[in-house]
């Protein structure tokens, strides 16, 4: 089963409603340093772990662009939407980014409109 770390600028009730979905999703807020827990903090903890990060932080695209994976990134590029038209979007697109992520990619750009995978 995959398992996902939520960054901190993605509310809480992302990994809520994850969780809800049978997922193993933690959110930063889990832990003691919170929202205050930094990119290097939560790479460690993805790879420590073999978790997912899901975030809307360019600095992990960045990242991965320069050194590659691990760990895997799901880039959520969908601008400020109300929490509840985020988790359509994920929902109408979450088995085909499971399906990718299982298949072997690294990391997946979403926006609102297309899917693109590394």
């Amino acid at each position: 089963m995959l398992k996902f770390i939520v960054d901190t600028q993605l509310p809480p009730a992302l990994a809520r409603v994850l969780s809800k979905q049978g997922y193993d999703v933690m959110h930063t807020t889990d832990f003691p340093q919170g929202h205050l827990l930094t990119d290097k903090a939560i790479r460690v903890i993805a790879t420590a772990e073999a978790r997912i990060i899901i975030t809307k932080d360019n600095d992990f695209y960045d990242n991965f662009m320069l050194k590659g994976s691990p760990p895997q990134v799901l880039f959520l590029q969908v601008g400020n939407l109300k929490n509840k038209d985020l988790f359509i979007i994920l929902e109408n697109n979450f088995e085909q980014i499971t399906s990718l992520f299982k298949s072997g990619a690294n990391l997946i750009q979403l926006d609102r409109d297309r899917l693109v995978a590394y």
